[in-house]
């Protein structure tokens, strides 16, 4: 907190109008307070380095040095816990910002929204309290996100499918919150090569940022990463993710359903949704794994994972940008496995019967 109890935001913007929108929001709410404007990235890490604030509102697009090459600075130096701004049509470039230190990633709001606002200032609260460390200048912005070049592979004990026959008809579902897009991005990446089952993933997002977070994903992962459409049909080696626009859920036919959001829906897409389904569509040949998330989503799909015979699997607190709604799923009995991602990585290749280098 800053001096005055309050979290204390820096705001980083070339657009004065985007600023003082900002600063609007959060001096309107009694938790925060301004402490400064930076218009670009070399103020920005200055600024930083001498204000010391609990939270960083970073835009990307900006004269003299952008929002990626900010974060990099920041995280190098002073860091703080950062939360890029950003707009629909950043939204790939804003996911690569995950690998350079910020937190997590949220639209502009429209300040004509309540919801909208809501929803950002929660955000910003919740990121301002997740600790941080700073990084050796020597460390590659993809270390965050890429696996070493080759891995033990651990052998896994507990209730998990010993036949690599089971890989037939099993569905992968995984539930992600905030520090979702890290967690994604260094599962895949330990996971290596595809698997010999489809892999379908929920992660809570800002409307119309899904598509950019897939594209971001894709770039980086041995496997495709693609948004799911209505009626796809599940292939082995691919990787769904929903849109947040629409609930997703897998149909008994292994196929993709996208429907309407509950009017009353606070995490979206459902992480629920989407693992209940799965129960339902593979029975014992479900997978569900829940990882780093604020909230309780999830959860109920994890039990209904467990009692159908599937395998349940959740992330670390260690690992976990936020132990949240994996610790609640963990509290209630319903993972069996409690893991670090490669651990998770190395659980899943097991589970499925995959041998590294993509051998089934």
């Amino acid at each position: 907190m800053g001096a005055s109890g309050k979290i204390s935001v820096l705001i980083v913007d070339d657009s004065s109008l985007a600023r003082s929108m900002l600063r609007s929001i959060f001096e309107d709410d009694g938790d925060f307070e301004v402490v400064g404007e930076a218009v670009n990235g070399i103020e920005a890490i200055e600024m930083t380095r001498v204000l010391r604030p609990n939270l960083v509102t970073m835009d990307l697009e900006m004269p003299e040095m952008g929002g990626l090459e900010a974060i990099e600075g920041i995280m190098c130096s002073k860091a703080a816990p950062i939360l890029v701004v950003s707009g629909v049509a950043d939204a790939q470039k804003a996911f690569s910002a995950v690998s350079r230190g910020a937190i997590d990633v949220v639209a502009k709001p429209n300040m004509a929204s309540e919801r909208e606002l809501e929803d950002f200032v929660d955000k910003a609260r919740l990121v301002a309290k997740i600790p941080v460390i700073t990084l050796p200048r020597t460390r590659s912005h993809a270390d965050a996100v890429s696996a070493p070049p080759s891995m033990t592979r651990m052998p896994m004990e507990g209730p998990f499918p010993a036949d690599p026959a089971m890989a037939e008809g099993m569905i992968i579902a995984i539930a992600a919150s905030t520090g979702g897009p890290q967690a994604l991005a260094a599962l895949l990446s330990f996971i290596g090569g595809p698997l010999p089952c489809p892999i379908v993933v929920a992660q809570h997002i800002s409307d119309g940022f899904a598509s950019g977070m897939s594209d971001w994903l894709h770039s980086i992962s041995a496997m495709p990463v693609r948004l799911a459409s209505d009626g796809d049909a599940l292939a082995a080696g691919t990787v769904y993710l929903a849109p947040s626009e629409w609930n997703m859920t897998v149909t008994g036919t292994h196929h993709i359903a996208l429907g309407p959001r509950q009017a009353n829906q606070v995490y979206r897409p459902s992480c629920d949704a989407l693992l209940t389904s799965v129960a339902q569509a593979a029975g014992r040949r479900a997978v569900g794994v829940i990882l780093t998330g604020m909230g309780s989503d999830g959860v109920a799909g994890m039990e209904a994972i467990g009692k159908a015979g599937g395998v349940t699997l959740g992330q670390n607190e260690s690992s976990s940008v936020i132990f949240g709604m994996n610790a609640i799923a963990i509290e209630r009995g319903w993972v069996q496995r409690v893991l670090s991602l490669e651990e998770l990585a190395q659980a899943l290749i097991s589970i499925a019967g995959a041998r590294m280098g993509g051998e089934a």
